[in-house]
């Protein structure tokens, strides 16, 4: 389980999952630090959208594709989280999940898009990873976490991949996307492992198809709601389509999971299980 008060580092708070995420935490009571590449979108998250929470929340601009930028921001954010970090949640990356144009990955020019996909989706996030394990590493008088049986109940320092279906199933023209949200699953279980020694457990959620659209400063602004459509009914398994909160669960879930660590939770309302007619 999550101790009161954790000090949580979520990244793409700006929108999306991420807003949704930053919002449960908060509401739960734990001190929070978002980060996103949408300035506009993250401060109106932070100072509009949680505004009765401004005492435990804090953000900065971020650029997932600068390790200096993922560095500089996570010192930030422990010093604003009273010098450690229990949780980071790496949300953020390209959401696209198909080449842009309608282009085909015989186009040529698709190359330079799947380096963006690389320099985010996956080194960023081991970028993010590798800055947060000064803070966040079992020493001194807590490593009696590490001990079997002690402080039972104590889930321990997490990091939490938000991977996708799409590096488990994929349509046409999604090579970019997909093949680095495979390779996020495949890093998961390596920081798990190599971790260890630290004390930190490393999981992922790797969400389906999750409607987004009412997340963001637009969509309050215009008093957007999430909605149903006929074919999200026929498609999944579980007769509609994922809401944020049923992510928000099951990351808060993997974070409070002491036992588990190195293992993805598949949350896609059974999509990738139905074979397509």
């Amino acid at each position: 389980m999550i101790q009161s008060s954790s000090r949580i580092v979520i990244t793409g708070g700006g929108q999306g999952i991420g807003r949704a995420l930053a919002r449960h935490f908060a509401e739960k009571g734990h001190k929070i630090y978002l980060l996103d590449v949408n300035k506009e979108g993250l401060q109106h998250t932070a100072e509009e959208h949680l505004k009765q929470y401004s005492d435990r929340v804090s953000w900065s601009q971020c650029d997932l594709g600068d390790p200096t930028s993922v560095r500089d921001t996570i010192k930030k954010a422990a010093e604003f989280l009273g010098g450690g970090i229990d949780f980071l949640v790496n949300n953020a990356g390209i959401s696209s999940p198909y080449w842009p144009d309608g282009k085909t990955m015989e186009d040529p020019s698709t190359l330079d898009v799947w380096k963006k996909y690389v320099d985010v989706n996956l080194t960023g996030n081991f970028a993010l990873g590798q800055a947060c394990i000064p803070y966040m590493k079992v020493k001194g008088d807590d490593e009696k976490q590490k001990l079997p049986g002690s402080k039972t109940g104590a889930a321990g320092p997490c990091i939490l991949n938000v991977s996708s279906f799409r590096g488990i199933v994929s349509d046409p023209n999604q090579e970019g996307y997909a093949a680095t949200k495979a390779g996020l699953n495949g890093l998961t279980t390596s920081m798990a492992v190599s971790l260890q020694q630290y004390g930190i457990r490393v999981n992922a959620v790797s969400p389906g198809r999750i409607k987004v659209t009412h997340e963001n400063k637009q969509a309050d602004e215009e008093g957007t709601e999430w909605g149903v459509e006929q074919d999200d009914v026929e498609t999944h398994l579980s007769n509609r389509p994922g809401m944020p909160e049923d992510i928000t669960e099951a990351v808060e879930y993997m974070l409070g999971a002491g036992f588990v660590t190195g293992q993805n939770l598949l949350v896609d309302g059974g999509v990738s299980i139905k074979k397509k007619e």
